[in-house]
């Protein structure tokens, strides 16, 4: 299969309507989109990816008016979570619709809502004419890609088409919150932090261990976001100098490969670029620095700890 690169939103939504996969920008990270209703186009975003097929898909929407097609009980605390930060990297879980083919959501009676606000994506997601799964366009269990030629290492002749954008914004994925439990859940940290969303619904909690039977959101299960570098959190144990660095505060250490990065935005935003790159020079080792666990410093520290643990 050639991938087709394009620019222009309309020729990739074609692909899409199509019955076809495609990868296009949002401000979050890339993600790889298929058509929700067609089950044999959700088959190729896993065969792709090498996704297992246990880790429920994601859903973009480019509009309000689209959620009555994947729900028949948008509950009030996704309601309201929408209102207050949709277009924007927030993920609703709420019931889903019958329409919704089981395969989209691993079994779950359960499906998770987005709307980016990148224009691209929001251009895109319109001309496609329906709701768009989209997990991220890499291989399971890399970093997620930031950046368009990053979809490329990974899927370059498995899928028809990349999108092509800027580098992502934020560079970390959606915060996921479960609205079908009272009160809701945060299923995963995102940009959008804890006590934003308190301040919506004061109820809002995090998720813990008594939580995870069946995961309602990706990224909970399985080994996610990991270089072929070990990521070490931190300075602890030996120092390989010929290792790497990213954190905010210039190390002790010299490193053959170092991002010191201006403030959290920049972190959160580089981490995943920082992984591949180690990785295009052979680098065997990655300290992260660690991060005061509020705000946008909960998901950075989640994704980082995620990349640290060991491949099962």
């Amino acid at each position: 299969m050639k991938t087709l690169l394009t620019t222009l939103p309309e020729d990739a939504a074609e692909i899409i309507r199509r019955g076809g996969v495609v990868a296009f920008p949002t401000e979050t990270v890339y993600g790889l989109g298929a058509d929700i209703f067609n089950e044999g186009a959700i088959e190729k975003i896993f065969e792709a990816k090498g996704r297992p097929a246990d880790n429920p898909l994601i859903v973009h929407i480019a509009d309000i008016a689209q959620i009555r097609l994947l729900t028949d009980d948008l509950t009030f605390s996704a309601d309201a979570l929408f209102r207050a930060f949709a277009p924007g990297p927030i993920t609703v879980v709420v019931p889903r619709s019958s329409k919704v083919p089981s395969i989209a959501t691993a079994g779950l009676e359960t499906i998770g809502i987005r709307m980016p606000r990148l224009a691209i994506a929001r251009e895109f997601l319109s001309a496609c004419g329906v709701p768009v799964a989209a997990p991220s366009a890499n291989i399971s269990g890399r970093p997620s890609p930031t950046t368009w030629q990053a979809v490329l290492e990974d899927l370059n002749g498995r899928i028809d088409c990349v999108l092509q954008g800027n580098e992502s914004e934020i560079g970390l994925e959606s915060t996921v919150v479960d609205c079908t439990s009272d009160p809701p859940v945060v299923l995963r940290a995102g940009s959008i932090s804890v006590e934003q969303l308190r301040a919506v619904i004061p109820g809002v909690r995090q998720l813990d261990s008594n939580d995870v039977e069946r995961p309602r959101s990706p990224g909970l299960k399985h080994r996610h976001y990991s270089p072929l570098a070990n990521v070490v959190i931190g300075l602890r144990g030996s120092v390989n100098e010929n290792g790497a660095y990213i954190g905010l505060r210039r190390p002790e250490h010299e490193f053959r490969h170092m991002r010191i990065c201006e403030d959290l935005n920049e972190y959160a935003r580089s981490l995943y670029e920082f992984f591949r790159e180690c990785d295009r020079l052979g680098i065997p080792s990655i300290h992260c620095e660690p991060v005061e666990e509020t705000g946008l410093g909960l998901a950075l520290m989640d994704r980082i700890r995620r990349a640290a643990e060991p491949a099962s």
